[in-house]
C-alpha cells in the first residue's frame, strides 16, 4: 500500500474514527484504524465491537492495500505535522511509514485480517433528518441520560414513533429527571421499531453534526442503528432492553403555575449554590405571589438567599430541588419565560416554555 493525501483531510477523518477508539483495550487490533486504499480514495474504519465508524477521503493512490496501525498515535502524529503539507503512508511489511516534508515515523502495524467489522445486515427502516433536527433531538435530551450502569436501560436516548401520534419523539430520563423532544415523523419511520441509543453513540454522533448541514440519513433494525453524515458512516448496536413506560411520570393535573425568566431563575440558582455543599446541591425554591425566593443553606459554609421577580398566584409552598438537575434543564429553555407546573413539595415538576413547545422536562423534588 501506498498513497499521498493532504494533512488537513486525513487529520479531520483521523479525529472522527479516533474518538470511538477506546484508550484502554485487553484486545490490541481494538487500539487501530483500519486504513484501506482503493482507485482514488482511503477508507478509515475504526470500532469497539459495538460501535463502529467508516469515513472515505480522496487520496492518491500508488498501490492498493490494507492495514492497520494505531489509531491515536497516528493521530498525534499528523496533528503535530505543519499544515498544508502531503502526506505519505506507504506499507512495507509489518511497518507503515509516515512521512510529511523532513518527518519521517515507522509505525508498527497489525493485520487487516484480524480487525472485526460489525456486519453489514439488512437494516429495513431508512429515512432522513435535517442535521439541525437531530441535533435538536440530542441536544434537548441527553443531559438526562443515566450513568448507572446497573440500570443499563436507561443509559441512552429512547426514540420511537408512538401509535397515531404523528410524531418521532426521544426520551431520556435517569430517574431523577426526564426530557422527552418530539418532532414531526420523517417519511420512512412508520412502522420503526422502539429503540435505545447508546450513549457513546450519541456523543459520537453529536460531534460528526458539529461540521456537517443538509440530511443525515438513518437506517436501522431491532438491534442496530446507522447514520450517513457527510462523509462518516457510524454503525451502532442498540441497547437489548426495556425502557420504563415514562407517561406514567409526565404529570398532568399539577395546578400550581409558576412563570418565570429561566436564564434570571438560572443565573440566581448559580449565585446562591455557591455555598452548596457538593453533597447536597440543594436549592430552596418559597413560592409567593410574583416572587420566588432561591435559599441555600449550608452546615459548612453559612446560608444564601435572592428573591426572584415571578408570575405566580396560586398558594404559597416551597419546594426543594437538586441545583444542578434544575440548571441543566434551564439551558435547554430558549424563550423568555419556563413554565414550572407545580402539584405539591413531593410531586413531580413539570417543566416547558408552553403547551405548544415539543420538547417537556420532568424534574423529581427533594427534600430539604
Amino acid at each position: 500500500m501506498k498513497l499521498v493525501v493532504e494533512r488537513a483531510t486525513l487529520l479531520k477523518a483521523l479525529g472522527h474514527v479516533q474518538s470511538v477508539v477506546e484508550r484502554r483495550n485487553t484486545i490490541p487490533i481494538l487500539s487501530n484504524v483500519l486504513l484501506a486504499a482503493d482507485g482514488d480514495s482511503l477508507r478509515l474504519m475504526a470500532t469497539d465491537l459495538d460501535l463502529q465508524i467508516v469515513e472515505e477521503i480522496p487520496a492518491t493512490v500508488e498501490m492498493a492495500g490494507a492495514t492497520t496501525v494505531s489509531a491515536h498515535t497516528l493521530f498525534d502524529i499528523i496533528r503535530k505535522i505543519a499544515d498544508g503539507a502531503q502526506v505519505t503512508l506507504e506499507q512495507k511489511e509489518s511497518r507503515v511509514s509516515v512521512s510529511a516534508g523532513r518527518a519521517r515515523f515507522q509505525l508498527q502495524t497489525l493485520p487487516r485480517e484480524d480487525f472485526p467489522v460489525i456486519g453489514e445486515s439488512d437494516l429495513p427502516i431508512l429515512f432522513s433528518l435535517p442535521a439541525e433536527g437531530l441535533t435538536a433531538i440530542i441536544d434537548k435530551t441527553r443531559f438526562a441520560i443515566s450513568t448507572e450502569e446497573t440500570r443499563y436501560y436507561l443509559n441512552g436516548i429512547f426514540l420511537h414513533a408512538p401509535a397515531d401520534a404523528g410524531t418521532l419523539r426521544a426520551v431520556a430520563t435517569d430517574g431523577h429527571r426526564l426530557a422527552r423532544y418530539e418532532q414531526p415523523l420523517p417519511a420512512g419511520a412508520e412502522g420503526m421499531p422502539d429503540i435505545i441509543i447508546p450513549r457513546k453513540c450519541v456523543a459520537e454522533v453529536r460531534k460528526l453534526l458539529d461540521e456537517r448541514d443538509g440530511e443525515v440519513q438513518i437506517s436501522l433494525s431491532a438491534s442496530k442503528i446507522r447514520f450517513r453524515i457527510g462523509a462518516a458512516v457510524l454503525t451502532s448496536k442498540l441497547i437489548d432492553g426495556t425502557f420504563p413506560d415514562y407517561s406514567r411520570v409526565i404529570p398532568t393535573a399539577n395546578d400550581r403555575l409558576l412563570k418565570i425568566d429561566p436564564a434570571t431563575l438560572a443565573e440566581g440558582v448559580d449565585r446562591v449554590t455557591a455555598i452548596a455543599s457538593e453533597k447536597t446541591r440543594a436549592v430552596k425554591l418559597s413560592l409567593d405571589r410574583d416572587r420566588v425566593t432561591l435559599s441555600v443553606s449550608s452546615p459548612e459554609n453559612g446560608t444564601a438567599a435572592e428573591d426572584v421577580p415571578a408570575e405566580y398566584d396560586a398558594q404559597s409552598f416551597d419546594v426543594g430541588f437538586n441545583s444542578r438537575y434544575l440548571l441543566d434543564i434551564l439551558a435547554q429553555i430558549n424563550s423568555d419565560v419556563v413554565e414550572v407546573h407545580m402539584a405539591d413539595a413531593a410531586a413531580p415538576t413539570l417543566i416547558r416554555e408552553n403547551g405548544t413547545s415539543p420538547a417537556l422536562y420532568v424534574l423529581m423534588p427533594m427534600r430539604v
